[in-house]
């Protein structure tokens, strides 16, 4: 099979000042995205309009923007004027990543724009359907199960390309519903690559100063290792089935909940033989069929790393009701306050009002290294 092959120097090269990030990206003008001058998208955005503006990024805010030249409208992540040399790694990292990246389950990059005194924006494809998060907890509408299910079909689909069919195995590092994108027909498109990372197949990954994560979807031994692996993004991405069969999120920081709460609950259900009574899906659904998005979920989300799928395997059992579902024994696990523990360590108390890493139980968190 064929692997396209994404540039590693954004992602995989610890950048040593602002300066040299900002030369890089020179670099890449021809290649893929265009890159915009700031006039254009001040005038796709009417001046960048707080009418305009559709959301919030990490770093900055995001705007619907219409391109006259291409006929095609556009959604706009403009970047703070002083942003941390973080900030403008993961700029870097996710033009160089998605410049490569040709998915029908990912959002597109169309380009980026640098001005020269300062700010910086990125130009993506408009996926006007909303993100997943918008959707699950929605009060005025429900998703159906096939609705769910084909969403989870979607972003599997996303991260076994990143993970099989590119040159080096694409780390997302992020993956929650706030990053899953979905149009109006209902399919999903996975954004948001600024944290990603790429990894040699087959070969141990090199330890990371930053440590970016999502309370409740970050891989508790990622926090301890520093090692970005695709295991990662599976566990992630099985806490995501969990929240999109269960309608419940993994987290919630305001209660002082532990992060492992949902994935305990599921799991204690699953081991009375329950494990349908956790479903969020109300009246008739096919039983079966969530029974095996829950315990596709469990399985991703194993505390071990070695235990979980690959994600080609999970969604081999998605895919064909004539895979048998994994038999999860019933082992010691590691407790809800262990797990906590890991994350305390990149986030501070999350019972803590006052934490100065997270502000919101959906928000992306960084932990830096002080080696």
């Amino acid at each position: 099979m064929r692997r396209n092959r994404p540039r590693q120097s954004a992602a995989s090269i610890e950048l040593e000042d602002d300066e040299h990030i900002i030369t890089e990206l020179e670099l890449w003008q021809g290649m893929g995205p265009r890159r915009f001058c700031h006039t254009e998208l001040a005038a796709a955005t009417d001046n960048f309009a707080e009418e305009r503006k559709i959301g919030r990024g990490g770093f900055g805010s995001v705007y619907r923007g219409y391109l006259s030249d291409q006929d095609r409208h556009v959604a706009i992540k403009t970047l703070s004027q002083e942003l941390s040399v973080q900030g403008l790694r993961e700029f870097q990292a996710e033009v160089a990543i998605m410049s490569q990246l040709r998915h029908r389950n990912i959002v597109q990059l169309v380009g980026w724009c640098r001005r020269r005194r300062g700010g910086l924006a990125l130009v993506y494809e408009l996926v006007d359907g909303g993100s997943l998060d918008t959707h699950l907890y929605n009060p005025d509408r429900c998703l159906t199960l096939s609705e769910r299910y084909n969403i989870a079909l979607g972003l599997g689909s996303a991260l076994r390309y990143l993970h099989t069919d590119c040159h080096q195995c694409v780390v997302h590092g992020d993956i929650k519903p706030a990053n899953v994108m979905l149009e109006a027909s209902g399919s999903a498109k996975l954004g948001d690559f600024g944290p990603a990372r790429l990894v040699d197949h087959g070969a141990e990954p090199r330890t990371t100063q930053v440590v970016a994560g999502t309370l409740g979807y970050i891989d508790p031994e990622f926090v301890s290792s520093r090692r970005p692996r695709a295991e990662s993004d599976v566990y992630s991405f099985g806490v995501v089935l969990l929240e999109i069969a269960c309608g419940r999120r993994p987290a919630s920081r305001r209660t002082g909940q532990a992060s492992a709460a949902l994935l305990t609950s599921v799991r204690d259900l699953y081991h009375r033989n329950l494990i349908v009574d956790a479903a969020d899906e109300p009246g008739e659904f096919d039983k079966l069929q969530m029974e095996r998005l829950l315990v596709t979920g469990l399985w991703c989300a194993h505390h071990d790393r070695l235990q979980r799928p690959s994600v080609t395997q999970a969604m081999d059992v998605l895919r064909s009701e004539d895979a048998r579902l994994p038999v999860l024994v019933a082992i010691a696990m590691p407790g809800s306050g262990e797990i906590r523990s890991l994350e305390g360590q990149a986030y501070g108390d999350v019972s803590d009002d006052n934490s100065g890493y997270l502000n919101e139980s959906t928000e992306t968190a960084y932990l830096t290294s002080e080696e």
